[in-house]
């Protein structure tokens, strides 16, 4: 009884030590969201549980490494023990109670990562190789960055137009997969509470540019918010500089650059009137009727050097013919 004491102790307290160094270690990122509290909750007392483990068995393993050791002179074998049923009993019902515990407060957390708020604000989120675009419905406005008024839930409508992608910002904690398909729309909820710059990556393997596939969320103020939407919602006068805007957040320059350099796709600057090779040997001028085929039809003339099937098929339809002539604007801009 004595051991069981002295062990007893000293388990509780390099429990309580190492559970107190993880805890002064920021293991997790900050924490910016209402749906985080619950995870963050939920993960410190795995943090707690864990410390314990650790400690029961190391303390066990090491109090009798030095305790029971044969000592000097000792030639015999140990006590013999037979086993205890009622310990037995108990270390199988205490783990399966711990288990049971824990899945029921994961599933409060769960919950509450889930509640909704009739007043959300909706954002549809269109993932695509590799780039994020991000909608807002009620207030007419396309983005490729996500901004946020601070402390308003936000209903997140996920999708994906090629592969699966998956939406995830740390600091938020929860994380969604966007889905190809028009039937496979997904739903995040989302109510920002710390005020500040993150980035949205994709966690999910999607191919060549998949490390890249990073998008800014800011967080702001209502009143903040609310003077960007005025912003948005005054577009240019110039075509040019209307498809400049079009081009990033369709996700255009996250395949084309537009000074110079080869990324996945041809880059802009000097395209239009340039005279290309076609992957069936033909040349032909870029002009604008080509231009629009490579948008609408990304397959039906594809410049030797470059891969077909990477680029989307359905900007046609998602883009209007105006934005279409505004995008090739800006490319023939781009001396």
């Amino acid at each position: 009884m004595k051991h069981f004491i002295v062990v007893g102790v000293l388990v509780i307290i390099v429990a309580a030590l190492v559970s107190m160094g993880l805890g002064s270690i920021q293991l997790m990122p900050t924490q910016a969201s209402a749906q985080a509290v619950p995870i963050d909750n939920l993960f410190g007392m795995h943090v707690k549980v864990i410390s314990f483990l650790f400690s029961l068995i190391v303390v066990f393993l090491v109090y009798s490494i030095v305790v029971f050791r044969r000592k000097k002179g000792e030639e015999g074998d140990g006590d013999h023990f037979e086993g205890h049923t009622g310990l037995e009993i108990a270390w199988t019902i205490a783990p399966l109670a711990t288990v049971l515990y824990f899945s029921y407060l994961g599933a409060q957390a769960l919950a509450e990562t889930r509640r909704a708020d009739p007043q959300a604000m909706q954002v549809n989120v269109i993932g695509s190789q590799w780039s994020w675009r991000f909608e807002y419905p009620e207030l007419g406005i396309v983005s490729d960055e996500l901004r946020l008024p601070a402390n308003r839930q936000v209903l997140l409508k996920l999708s994906s137009i090629d592969v699966i992608h998956s939406f995830w910002v740390p600091e938020f904690r929860v994380k969604q997969d966007a889905l190809p398909g028009a039937n496979m729309v997904k739903e995040l909820r989302i109510t920002p509470t710390l005020i500040g710059d993150y980035k949205v990556r994709c966690a999910e393997l999607c191919g060549l540019q998949h490390a890249y596939m990073e998008s800014p969320v800011i967080v702001m103020e209502p009143a903040g918010f609310d003077a960007w939407v005025i912003r948005q919602t005054a577009l240019p006068t110039d075509p040019v500089d209307r498809g400049a805007l079009w081009a990033k957040q369709f996700g255009c320059v996250a395949c084309h650059s537009t000074d110079g350099a080869t990324i996945v796709g041809p880059t802009w600057q000097g395209l239009s009137g340039k005279q290309e090779t076609l992957t069936d040997g033909t040349t032909v001028t870029v002009d604008a009727d080509f231009l629009h085929t490579a948008i609408v039809s990304p397959d039906a003339q594809v410049p030797q050097g470059f891969a077909p099937g990477i680029m989307p098929k359905n900007f046609g339809d998602t883009l209007s013919a105006e934005q279409i002539n505004d995008i090739i604007a800006y490319i023939e801009s781009l001396k």
